[in-house]
């Protein structure tokens, strides 16, 4: 077991069916999640959309520090992501892939980017947390009245 760096709570609170609020630790303008139809009605990224977001964010965030720390001082990166949902054996939908291209205006000879490529991808926190798998615990509290039958 690793010994844990930081850490920090979300919240999320159901607004109506699967769309949600999501209220940060920090003053972050709250994020609003929803699932495309049939189930939810697309009012907000879904949290596959948010994942693959968030594997492209780090990726050239990482890349970004790396060139930084020597000595290029980068603007305008961009990055792109692809996101391929599949269904496993028991036909329940899964993410199957994903990939990301990030373009960054430098040139391809460069020192600096020939020593980043080797190394910036093993910095990411959230690609390597998800290429080597993370524990998920899970608890669910019953704190009303029934639940509502879904229709």
């Amino acid at each position: 077991m690793n010994d844990v760096v930081s850490s920090f709570d979300l919240q999320l609170t159901q607004v109506n069916g699967y769309e949600f609020s999501i209220a940060f630790d920090k003053p972050f303008a709250p994020l609003r999640t929803d699932e495309p139809p049939p189930l939810g009605h697309d009012a907000g990224p879904n949290p596959s959309r948010i994942l693959a977001v968030a594997i492209a964010n780090c990726l050239a965030a990482s890349l970004v520090f790396c060139l930084q720390k020597k000595g290029e001082r980068l603007t305008g990166v961009t990055a792109s992501v692809h996101m391929e949902i599949v269904r496993n054996e028991q036909k329940r939908l899964r993410i199957g892939k994903v990939g990301v291209q990030i373009n960054a205006p430098i040139a391809p000879d460069a020192a600096a980017l020939t020593g980043c490529l080797a190394m910036f991808e093993d910095f990411c926190v959230v690609t390597q947390s998800v290429r080597d798998g993370i524990e998920v615990e899970v608890k669910v509290n019953a704190t009303g009245p029934a639940l509502e039958p879904v229709a």
